[in-house]
């Protein structure tokens, strides 16, 4: 193998356009001294590519937060409540059904549906609400990360598979990637995440198995290093091409307002470092069809920017965020706002469910 010591940056694009899978600190190489240009234009190519109809996707859907209250204490959030806070909260079904049929009216096509680790919460709370949204509904239900399976399965004594059986059953349809933060245990320790890389790593697998599809998320800018980055692409990259049930790949950058860690790292991620990233995770993660840039976090004239950079979806209107909100991620859009982007960039816009399945 040639290492990449003797290789010039040209030769390892080259090799990126050819598909090759690189070596970690070749990957180092890239990110650090390629041209941001070649890896836009590397990142396009990929995407038309994988997309010659020139679509560029978005949802409308409702991001419900059925409960606030959470036994993890990750110091990189803003929206979590200790069990017996006197700000926890938890919906009642009543309170959902009247946010999705909101979000029915104005044309949503599912419900992005997450929560704390709320252990006071039995497994019918679950089951029975998704049963409930499907009969009343009939609506896509994009529910429940891979650390809310992990939480499940420790409060119940289940497995994952068994938890997720039981709400696929119930009329689960896909699980979004949410606490994949950086897959990397030495940073998820210093940021006291609840479950580590390779139990989320699980769930997602356990979610594959089973037919459920899913989204994979990384979220960079506070305090990991870059090859804790590349670590992360990594680990996503070898568990799809175990199990292809990855549907997308979804960067977004920390917002560090109203959080414990946003005094020590108090400044978001420049526009351009996450293009770059942005675009490199396009080129590692060829194994995954769909990229989405996170406008919600870098807001509208980034994410349009994205949309050259490997993009081919822009993500949701994302109707009540609470979560990113909280830390100071406060970027709004409208579907006509959406589709004017994708237009105005030179790209087709097609609404679609959260599978990623087309709905015009």
């Amino acid at each position: 193998m040639i290492t990449a010591t003797l290789t010039t940056i040209t030769s390892l694009l080259e090799r990126i356009a050819h598909r090759e899978h690189l070596a970690p600190d070749e990957w180092l190489r890239v990110i650090n001294e390629a041209p941001t240009e070649e890896l836009q234009r590397l990142a396009d190519e990929l995407r038309h590519e994988l997309h010659p109809d020139n679509v560029v996707s978005y949802v409308v859907d409702r991001n419900i937060n059925y409960s606030n209250v959470c036994f993890s204490v990750c110091n990189f959030c803003a929206f979590y409540r200790k069990p017996g806070d006197k700000d926890g909260y938890v919906l009642s079904y009543e309170e959902i059904y009247e946010k999705v049929e909101e979000m029915i009216e104005i044309g949503g096509s599912g419900v992005l549906m997450q929560g704390g680790l709320n252990p006071d919460l039995p497994m019918e709370y679950y089951t029975g609400l998704l049963r409930e949204l499907k009969q009343r509904y009939g609506i896509h239900l994009h529910c429940f990360s891979p650390t809310e399976i992990y939480g499940m399965a420790k409060t119940f004594g289940m497995t994952n598979e068994q938890v997720l059986h039981e709400l696929k059953a119930a009329g689960l349809d896909s699980l979004p990637g949410g606490g994949g933060e950086i897959l990397v245990d030495e940073i998820r320790r210093k940021r006291r995440t609840e479950c580590n890389s390779q139990e989320w790593l699980d769930a997602m697998e356990a979610a594959h198995k089973i037919g459920l599809p899913t989204t994979a998320t990384m979220m960079i800018g506070y305090g990991e290093t870059l090859e804790q980055r590349l670590q992360h692409l990594e680990k996503l990259y070898h568990l799809q091409a175990r199990t292809g049930g990855f549907i997308s790949f979804i960067p977004w950058t920390f917002q560090p307002d109203n959080t414990p860690i946003g005094k020590v790292i108090p400044n978001r991620l420049s526009g351009e470092e996450y293009l770059r990233w942005l675009a490199l995770g396009r080129l590692y993660l060829h194994n995954i069809k769909n990229v989405q840039v996170s406008w919600l976090t870098v807001g509208l004239a980034d994410g349009r920017r994205g949309l050259h950079f490997g993009a081919n979806d822009i993500g949701s209107t994302m109707i009540e965020e609470n979560v990113i909100s909280k830390a100071g991620a406060n970027h709004k859009a409208t579907e006509d706002m959406l589709v004017n982007v994708i237009i105005e960039e030179g790209f087709t816009p097609k609404k679609r469910k959260a599978d990623y399945t087309r709905l015009s």
